[in-house]
């Protein structure tokens, strides 16, 4: 009797102790999403069959999405941060959304209001640092920005702790487990959510072409994916998501790394592309412009003898960032899905079909960056790994804001390890 107890939980891959957490978080599907699709589409696709009328919808929404997208690459870097920070705000929202719904059902209190103070004092922390780090001298031209940046971590620390202590008075008698469950759902979130988000911002700030190429090579071979799977696929590929396929996978990835080597060497030419972005004292304007590094300018490279023959060409003209485009649309391609399969086992424990129903057709938000942020965390991993290298700018922005007597000590240590050097000696003659 036990074991036939048993084989009726696992529905689903679900075992006996996700019964039991189950029943302790309510027993019911917390979040009931379903396509919100508009009626003038309804009615246009109504004699299609439910899959082709799927991929019409998907289609006509991206095409929209990456009208979108290069509107707002248009308007420029500060304009695409309010944006990232808004779909922040929003994946915050439908994730905590699932939580709440099983935790409003004990009618306990403040988990909503704590977890968006949490959100709050994260996004104060964070905006904060990055500010600080890209924008030192308006920080320390204005009198108010100087302070809140002195004592930004004690500020952050004390918001965060009155959060905590806010938490544990909330605490209710025979609930205390489920609370606890709520306020690691709240952390696990901002983890992966917020913390991402920022990385995001770094890796635009360090250039437009750093943000844009690998959020399109996600887009790319989500997309190539999909084409490929559904005209070609025959070969499941992974059981949290029944649809992907390996005709897909792999078609995906080939396209992937076409498409990058293509979209890096077209936006290698602009340096609005390919410079940081910048505060600029006289213009009192955020600016980006800059000489190019060698990453963004034309270099020969001698093509292999075994490849020689098949191309006819012995050398090929390429842009040394090219090269690092194919590490990163092989990531979006071969480990970024994971992202999209870690979402999926989120939303089958939770047994729902989309985060929310935002968009027709893809869901939530959230369900179409869930690659995004694995993505943004390798993007600044391999810029600090192998491209960013101390930045002259930042260290005389610094410098500048030391006492007299500090900037002498320093210049007198820098003179005399030049001189070691044999540099200064060169340089005066």
């Amino acid at each position: 009797n036990v074991q036939e107890s048993e084989s009726e939980n696992k529905l689903d891959g679900e075992t006996a102790s996700d019964s039991e957490s189950k029943s302790e978080f309510g027993g019911l599907p917390p979040v009931p999403t379903s396509d919100d699709t508009p009626e003038v589409l309804n009615r246009a696709l109504s004699n299609l069959s439910s899959r082709w009328k799927n991929w019409w919808v998907r289609g006509i929404l991206t095409l929209a999405m990456i009208t979108f997208f290069f509107i707002i690459i248009y308007l420029g870097p500060m304009v695409l941060m309010m944006i990232v920070m808004c779909v922040q705000i929003k994946c915050f929202h439908e994730i905590i959304t699932i939580g709440y719904n099983v935790y409003h059902s004990y009618d306990l209190p403040w988990f909503r209001t704590l977890s968006w103070y949490f959100l709050l004092c994260v996004n104060y922390f964070f905006y904060g640092e990055t500010v600080t780090d890209y924008f030192f001298t308006l920080v320390q031209r204005e009198e108010p920005l100087r302070i809140l940046s002195k004592y930004h971590r004690f500020i952050s620390f004390a918001l965060y702790l009155t959060g905590f202590c806010m938490f544990v008075l909330s605490l209710v008698k025979k609930h205390y487990r489920l609370q606890f469950y709520m306020f690691g759902w709240t952390h696990v979130t901002l983890l992966i959510v917020v913390t991402q988000s920022h990385l995001i911002i770094h890796n635009l700030f360090e250039g437009m072409i750093w943000f844009i190429v690998p959020i399109s090579c996600v887009i790319c071979n989500d997309i190539m994916a999909y084409m490929f799977g559904f005209f070609f696929g025959r070969t499941p590929l992974i059981k949290l998501s029944p649809k992907k396929t390996w005709e897909g996978f792999i078609g995906g990835f080939f396209s992937t790394v076409l498409f990058g080597l293509l979209l890096s060497y077209v936006m290698s030419g602009y340096r609005c592309f390919t410079c940081p972005v910048e505060f600029n004292n006289d213009t009192n304007s955020f600016t980006v412009d800059c000489e190019p590094s060698e990453l963004f300018q034309l270099q020969e490279y001698n093509i292999p003898l075994v490849l020689q023959s098949v191309v006819g060409w012995k050398t090929v003209r390429m842009y040394p960032f090219q090269i690092h485009s194919i590490a990163l649309s092989t990531f979006a391609s071969l480990i970024g899905p994971f992202g999209g399969f870690f979402a999926s086992g989120f939303k089958r424990a939770f047994k729902i079909k989309d985060f929310a129903n935002t968009i027709p057709g893809h869901g939530g938000i959230m369900d179409r960056f869930d690659c995004q942020y694995l993505m943004a965390t390798f993007v600044n991993v391999y810029l600090a790994s192998f491209i960013r290298g101390p930045n002259p700018s930042k260290l005389i922005q610094q410098f500048l804001t030391l006492r007299p007597d500090q900037q002498l000590h320093i210049f007198n240590t820098l003179k005399a390890h030049l001189v070691d050097k044999g540099m200064l000696g060169s340089l005066e003659d």
